[in-house]
C-alpha cells in the first residue's frame, strides 16, 4: 500500500494551493450542520479537508458511540461536538492553543449540553498534558504537516506548517504511553501537500497497520487527500 501513495507535490504547487490568510487574527464565524460556531483570533477555521472528517463522524462512518474519543488539535470544537452528539463515552479535546480549548468547551456546553458525555478539554502539545494511565478507543488527527515555510506568522505556522515532526511526536507518545486501547483506531487525514508517504512510513515503523478509508481528489489541482485508519497491529483483537 505504501508504495502506491502519492509523492509530495512540488513546492511551487503547494505554495499556489495554500495562500494563508491573515484573517486568523480576526474574530470570525463558522456554520456547519445547522450549528453556529464563534472563532476568536487564533482559532483554526475548518476547511474542506476537516469537513471530510466531520461528516464521517456525524454519519457514523467513523464510529464513536460508547467509545472513549480524543480530538487532537481540537480547534473550534466541531469534532468534540459531533462526538458528544453521537454518544461517545467520554470526549477528550486537546489543543496547544489555549483559546481553542476554551472555545471548544464553550461550543460543547452550548450545543451538546450537560446531559451529553463528559468533555475533558486540555491544553496539550499533541499528547503532552493528557492524563497518565488513561486510554482512548478512537482518535482523529488532521496534522498541520506542510513542511514549506508558507508564512512567518506564528499563528499560520501553528495551523499549517509544523511538518512531519508533529506526526513523529504523535506516534512516539501514543506508543510510549500506551494511549490507544486494544482494538483502538487512529483516523488520520493527510494530503500530498505534506510528506504523506513519510508520515505513513512513521506509522508503520511505530507498529501501526494502515488502511485507506477514503481518497478525495480536488477539482483544479493535483492534491489528493487520504483518510487512514491506523491500528496498532500488536493490539488488534486483544481484549
Amino acid at each position: 500500500m505504501h508504495g502506491r501513495l502519492p509523492h509530495t507535490l512540488p513546492a511551487e504547487e503547494i505554495r499556489a494551493i495554500n495562500n494563508p490568510s491573515r484573517a486568523i487574527h480576526e474574530h470570525r464565524a463558522y456554520q456547519w450542520n445547522g450549528w453556529d460556531f464563534d472563532l476568536p483570533p487564533g482559532v483554526f477555521h475548518p476547511g474542506e479537508t476537516s469537513r471530510l472528517v466531520h461528516s464521517r463522524l456525524l454519519d457514523g462512518t467513523l464510529p464513536v458511540a460508547g467509545l472513549r474519543y480524543a480530538a487532537i488539535g481540537a480547534g473550534l470544537g466541531v469534532e468534540a461536538v459531533v462526538a458528544g452528539v453521537r454518544g461517545a463515552r467520554v470526549v477528550y479535546a486537546l489543543d496547544v492553543h489555549p483559546e481553542s480549548v476554551r472555545t471548544t468547551a464553550r461550543h460543547y456546553e452550548r450545543i451538546v449540553g450537560n446531559d451529553g458525555p463528559r468533555l475533558v478539554a486540555l491544553v496539550a502539545d499533541v499528547w503532552e498534558g493528557f492524563p497518565d494511565g488513561e486510554q482512548v478507543d478512537v482518535v482523529t488527527f488532521n496534522p498541520p504537516a506542510i513542511e514549506l515555510p508558507l508564512s512567518d506568522d506564528p499563528e499560520i505556522v501553528r495551523n499549517l506548517c509544523l511538518g512531519r515532526d508533529i506526526a513523529a511526536r504523535f506516534f512516539d507518545q501514543v506508543v510510549a504511553r500506551d494511549l490507544l486501547a486494544a482494538g483502538g483506531v487512529v483516523y488520520m487525514i493527510l494530503s500530498n501537500t505534506a510528506p504523506l508517504r513519510d508520515i505513513v512510513a512513521m506509522a508503520l515503523e511505530s507498529g501501526f497497520g494502515a488502511e485507506v478509508l477514503h481518497v478525495e481528489d480536488w477539482p483544479g489541482d493535483n492534491v489528493q487527500t487520504y483518510l487512514f485508519a491506523l491500528r496498532r497491529e500488536s493490539l488488534v483483537g486483544e481484549d
